[in-house]
């Protein structure tokens, strides 16, 4: 082959091999032009508002709830700046890495935060911890750069001004659950809001915990803020008003301290008699609210459910607990009213009283002698109150302890209220399959057995028997209002029944207990008062029935089987104002336990809301022996 011929064959080839390359070129310019023209005119919108999604961040802010005050306008419960640390998923590469990073500056619980991020959406904010220091704020702040996705965001925390005091009223604050998210009610709630848990932060959540506002932040890469570029304020919920006077309230709770050989543990309340309103409503052992605020450590929590003296028990109106002799009072209105006996009747006391084989000691070994139904209540005589349960029956007694609003729930405004128990012969039957049997009606006459009562219910008893008969609603909260002062809702007393009671039995009653503080042998002479007259009545509630004295020869009793401590009173005795009922678990004696704890809150009371005297002035709350209250001297015997 010639040279010219091998040189028009080369040239050839190349041509051939610049136009093919030509062609792949054209090709891809015109593929990569399709491809921009679909990204930027097809598809450009919506790319457009994903970046804008990626730039700009909406964020939810919490609202932020009313606060609570009591009847004086003392704040209870308000709201504090609180630090949170938040992270977002998305903007986090490596979760386990920015956990452990984080970690070295804030305490964490990397399983629970693992654990909620599989839960949501990548793009919401996750709570890591509630209210760090703002010494771990700083130190969040200065790096950042190193915590991609890692946020702290200000947000109102709920406060309870006084910690423990009045926890069980006011509730407390906890993260909402899934169970709670699925319900329509909580529609508008998402993963880490907090709601009421308990108490009045419970019921009263719709009106408390206001509305969340919104803001548009722009963000860089990391999901760092950098400016904001629109924000809707979150909106502050109503604020309530209690009938709680807390200068009492803090009293009450003063006075039930724990004692040399043992814990306290009980309850009390104090009730205006004429309109059901509680003025203080107080359970011991107590918590502080601000725990579940910020979230609950697991050692806090563990420590709370385990304490044998259980500290989340509002025992006021969760506790039920034997009566006692308190329950006296509706035996003798109950033997009055069904005319088995009459002022002048006498019962013979010789320490104990017989039914069949069975002996039924009185509390007081040697006897009281003979026993009229005022000098029974004064002294408390289990012998007189024998003999009249016995011969009303168990059900003719649980009809009349109905009647003083036993054996129901008082309709109080929080969850979680237990009904007690009047136990009746078709009660029994049902439940034990059994007969009922006239030895039980001996315990049930004098407030043993099957009898349970809570403290709030026998505060109402006691003011129903004081005020001639009216059984109120127990009243929480006066009122409700928004932020501008408008009332959303108002409250008034409520009268739940009023049936015909015998007034001339509740005077035979009331005077009783009368004696009962004021005269010789009365049980409650711890209450007495100079210038102020308390009627009352003690009680002692057996917990276990112990053999015999020998089995405790030093008279030390294990405290866990000690009996609890019961006094009810009202005062003033002309125009009773308050109702007052006071249990000591394992305290003993209710004469020498309750009965002074009672005494001081009386005290206090006419302290705050003096009476005035003949002359106009006020008279003074004191502590001195007041004038003799001469009893009844009967006559006949039965």
């Amino acid at each position: 082959m010639s040279h010219s011929s091998y040189q028009s064959n080369s040239s050839e080839e190349v041509k051939k091999k610049v136009k093919v390359f030509t062609y792949i070129a054209i090709f891809c310019f015109v593929t990569l032009l399709m491809r921009v023209w679909y990204l930027q005119i097809i598809k450009g919108n919506e790319f457009t508002e994903l970046s804008e999604k990626n730039r700009v961040r909406r964020t939810l802010l919490a609202p932020k709830r009313g606060t609570i005050r009591d009847r004086n306008g003392e704040i209870l419960v308000s709201v504090r700046p609180s630090f949170n640390v938040y992270l977002t998923p998305e903007d986090v590469p490596d979760l386990k890495k920015t956990l452990g990073d984080l970690s070295r500056f804030i305490e964490i619980d990397r399983d629970a935060v693992l654990k909620k991020v599989k839960g949501v959406p990548s793009f919401k904010n996750v709570l890591v911890k509630h209210d760090i220091s703002r010494k771990e704020v700083a130190q969040v702040e200065e790096n950042n750069l190193y915590l991609p996705g890692i946020k702290v965001i200000v947000e109102p925390l709920r406060f309870y001004v006084h910690g423990e005091s009045s926890a069980h009223i006011l509730g407390y604050l906890g993260e909402v659950s899934k169970d709670h998210l699925k319900k329509p009610e909580y529609a508008d709630y998402q993963q880490g809001d907090l709601v009421g848990k308990g108490g009045l932060e419970s019921i009263l959540e719709p009106y408390l915990r206001g509305g969340k506002g919104a803001k548009e932040v722009e963000v860089d890469v990391t999901g760092r803020e950098l400016k904001v570029l629109k924000s809707l304020p979150s909106q502050t919920g109503n604020h309530v008003t209690l009938t709680l006077d807390f200068r009492l309230q803090k009293a009450l709770e003063d006075y039930m301290k724990a004692k040399d050989d043992g814990p306290f543990a009980g309850s009390a309340v104090v009730l205006k008699v004429d309109t059901g309103e509680v003025l203080a409503i107080a359970s011991k052992p107590s918590y502080d609210p601000n725990l579940f605020s910020a979230g609950i450590s697991a050692k806090d929590w563990k420590r709370l459910i385990n304490a044998q003296s259980h500290p989340l028990q509002n025992k006021a109106i969760d506790g039920q607990y034997p009566p006692g002799s308190t329950y006296k009072i509706i035996t003798a209105y109950a033997g009055l009213q069904e005319k088995l006996i009459t002022t002048e009747d006498r019962v013979y006391c010789p320490g104990f009283y017989k039914l069949g084989r069975g002996r039924y000691r009185c509390w007081k070994r040697g006897g009281h002698g003979y026993m009229n139904v005022h000098d029974a209540l004064v002294q408390s005589c289990d012998v007189f109150f024998y003999s009249v349960g016995n011969r009303l029956g168990i059900d003719t007694l649980a009809k009349y302890g109905r009647l003083f609003g036993l054996g129901s729930p008082t309709g109080i405004q929080l969850l979680g209220e237990k009904a007690g128990l009047v136990p009746t012969s078709s009660w029994k039957e049902k439940l034990k399959k059994e007969q009922w049997y006239p030895g039980e009606t001996i315990s049930a006459s004098i407030g043993q057995g099957y009898n349970l009562v809570t403290p709030l219910q026998q505060v109402i008893m006691m003011a129903t028997v004081v005020n001639g008969g009216k059984r109120f609603r127990p009243m929480l909260v006066k009122s409700i209002h928004d932020n501008s002062g408008k009332v959303v809702n108002k409250f008034q007393p409520e009268l739940l029944k009023d049936p015909e009671f015998n007034q001339k039995n509740l005077k035979i009653i009331r005077e009783a207990l009368l004696g009962v503080v004021n005269e010789k042998k009365g049980t409650a002479w711890r209450a007495r008062m100079k210038s102020i007259k308390v009627s009352g009545k003690t009680g002692t509630a057996q917990v276990v029935r112990l053999k015999s004295a020998s089995e405790y020869p030093d008279k030390k009793v294990p405290y866990k089987f000690r009996d609890h401590a019961w006094f009810v009173a009202s005062a003033p005795y002309e125009k009773p104002e308050i109702a007052v009922a006071v249990i000591v678990e394992h305290g003993g004696h209710g004469g020498a336990v309750a009965a002074p704890i009672a005494k001081k809150a009386i005290q206090k009371y006419f302290k705050l809301y003096p009476l005035p005297e003949p002359d106009g002035t006020e008279a003074k709350a004191d502590s001195q022996t007041p004038p003799k209250v001469e009893p009844n001297s009967p006559p006949k015997e039965l």
